[in-house]
């Protein structure tokens, strides 16, 4: 049973939500340059450690997986830095990292739900989980940019890193402030999509989890187990040996 309580503290997905939101503001205000992309790559490196390390179930496997992950992130940082990397190359490590990252974050979500119930890991790690949608239609919407003859937004040519992830939380988050617009019919379907996946997680998931640890803080513990009288329960009958 110590064990186990410690494994269900190790959960650390507010950790990994300040590294997503980090990730974040960092690709949008930071300059196109190799080291620029180095830093981004390293955050999304860090934050799939940071899930696996903390979730995983097994001491063994959080270890032999986190070597792994810092063996590979060693390389592609140190290899974007130097310029080492193709474009293509890591556009193809950054897309994997944004389907690599939510899927490890579910399945630690889904253990620490079932052992704990929602807790303001559980909040965080769904937080997170928007924050990553956006991220995974930004790369989808970069990769649909590059293999597409026509422009994909009507007002540039060819739009940057920064702008596409602007754009992808602009549409998760319905904003739509028009300065970025699809031109294509695939990017209008992908934002759609992504407009209609941001509002009903928000509504259904967010919601749920954010009232049900609500109503769990509200309500009072029960002293020792003993069952408490109501005020408008009917008065016990007095026993004979009371009259």
């Amino acid at each position: 049973m110590a064990s186990e309580e410690r494994r269900e503290a190790g959960f650390r997905f507010g950790l990994v939500f300040l590294l997503t939101l980090t990730l974040l503001v960092f690709v949008i205000v930071a300059p196109t340059a190799n080291w620029s992309r180095a830093i981004a790559i390293a955050l999304q490196w860090l934050a799939l450690l940071a899930v696996v390390a903390t979730s995983r179930a097994r001491a063994d496997v959080r270890r032999s997986v986190a070597v792994a992950i810092m063996a590979l992130m060693t390389f592609t940082v140190v290899g974007e830095a130097a310029g080492g990397l193709s474009d293509s190359v890591l556009f193809a490590i950054s897309g994997a990292l944004s389907a690599a990252v939510p899927v490890a974050l579910i399945g630690g979500l889904m253990r620490l739900l079932q052992a704990r119930g929602v807790t303001p890991q559980v909040v965080a790690g769904a937080l997170t989980l928007y924050l990553l949608t956006g991220l995974v239609f930004a790369w989808v919407i970069g990769f649909v940019a590059q293999v597409e003859s026509a422009p994909y937004f009507a007002e540039v040519a060819k739009a940057s890193t920064s702008q596409v992830v602007y754009y992808s939380f602009a549409a998760l988050t319905t904003t739509g402030f028009g300065d970025l617009t699809a031109a294509t019919h695939v990017g209008r379907a992908l934002a759609v999509v992504e407009m209609l996946l941001g509002q009903l997680y928000l509504v259904t998931v967010i919601g749920i989890l954010v009232g049900s640890f609500a109503g769990r803080q509200r309500r009072p513990p029960a002293a020792g187990g003993a069952a408490t009288l109501d005020s408008s329960d009917p008065p016990l009958p007095e026993s004979p040996a009371s009259a």
